[in-house]
């Protein structure tokens, strides 16, 4: 019967080698390092578990009842050799795992501009291709400002030429992610995040949220294109061949939420649309996060702006096109004047007019003391009765 079962289970395993492991068989050079510091950390491990594991069969099998060959000492308790074996190697695994941790975490940094290319490949002096992604609800919107165009749910890029990506989102917190170019980076609205990564294979390559955020998460995919230069030259002439223009009105459109969008090119950009994404103030009648950090920064609003003070807080619901309510400040005080305020103020007696209840008094009132009369000695006992 066991036999049956593993010939049962031998097509389940011939289906994994419809599997594409992506993530240690990358396209780009960062990720090909983070893979590189996986084996090496695998294998740095391995160095105890599989002796470790080889012992305890060889113990258990050579220590069985069934072997009384085996030299028995009830007594023995302490082998100086044994010990400097068992704490030395793995004191060596962790200061080299350590060294590689605290090597790999700075070479790898996503905000870090790239030393190479490829392996033997530095990277050169020209300025990367910079590409400003927006996690929307769900879907991806890419900004190209170099050359004016943006497209929904497709991205494209030439090989071998690093790119800057700026992440940012519009609502909940997302995660880009390319396997097959780099470590996922997360994209949060009002913060920007930053990741330099370069492709070196051309192909089509699979982009998605590796974050859970809401109904549409699980279509929330783009396709990554990694070209040569004509290629990506023919894709920039393609977005600019379009009819579609993302306008500030056009993106509010987009932000609203829905799922399964089919991928669409823009060729032209608001100028500013990402820094307003990112300040959540796409909204005409916003105030900007960084004209609120400006005016905290100068000490605060000030007697000077106390009007006119705008709504600071996103409400992606509102996404209709109105302006936004404005707010006013009625009075500014310090906290001198605070104190002064409350002195001066003075009780106004309410309304002295009894309130029904036993015991009770109205707001402002000392509480009335609790009037008890005792019953009758009859009553009394007629009630213990």
């Amino acid at each position: 019967m066991s036999r049956l079962r593993i010939l049962l289970l031998l097509p389940l395993v011939a289906l994994l080698g419809g599997c594409n492991f992506v993530v240690m068989n990358p396209a780009g050079d960062i990720a090909v390092q983070q893979r590189d510091l996986v084996v090496v950390s695998v294998v740095l491990m391995l160095l105890i578990i599989i002796p470790v594991m080889f012992l305890i069969v060889f113990f258990a099998w050579k220590y069985r009842q069934a072997n009384t060959e085996a030299k028995y000492e009830p007594d023995w308790d302490h082998s100086t050799h044994l010990e400097l074996v068992i704490w030395a190697m793995p004191l060596l695994i962790i200061i080299c795992l350590g060294a590689i941790t605290w090597s790999s975490t700075h070479l790898l940094d996503p905000y870090r501009r790239l030393d190479r290319i490829a392996p033997g490949n530095a990277a050169t002096l020209n300025e990367p291709l910079v590409v400003e992604v927006v996690a929307l609800d769900w879907k991806w919107l890419f900004i190209y400002p170099e050359y004016g165009v943006a497209a929904v749910n497709e991205l494209a890029a030439p090989v071998d030429r690093q790119i800057r990506f700026k992440i940012t989102a519009t609502s909940v917190m997302n995660s880009f992610y390319i396997p097959a170019l780099a470590g996922q980076i997360y994209a949060m609205p009002g913060m920007e995040t930053k990741l330099h990564a370069v492709i070196n294979k051309a192909g089509k390559y699979d982009g998605f949220s590796a974050n859970y955020s809401g109904a549409g998460f699980s279509n929330m995919r783009f396709a990554f294109h990694g070209v040569d230069q004509a290629g990506f030259d023919a894709w920039i002439a393609k977005a600019k061949g379009s009819q579609d223009k993302l306008s500030r009105d056009v993106y509010l459109e987009l932000e609203k939420p829905s799922e399964k969008v089919p991928v669409k090119l823009y060729n032209s950009v608001d100028a500013d649309l990402y820094k307003l994404i990112l300040n959540m103030c796409a909204q005409p009648g916003k105030m900007c996060m960084s004209e609120m950090m400006a005016i905290d920064s100068r000490g605060g609003m000030g007697l000077a702006s106390a009007r006119n003070i705008l709504p600071l807080k996103y409400n992606i619901s509102q996404l209709d096109g109105s302006a936004a309510v404005k707010n006013y400040v009625a009075s500014v005080c310090t906290v001198a004047d605070a104190i002064r305020e409350a002195a001066d103020r003075t009780f106004t007696p309410g309304d002295s007019t009894p309130v029904t209840g036993v015991g009770l008094s109205r707001p402002g009132r000392a509480p009335a003391p609790l009037q008890f009369t005792p019953a009758p000695p009859a009553e009394r006992r007629a009630s213990n009765t």
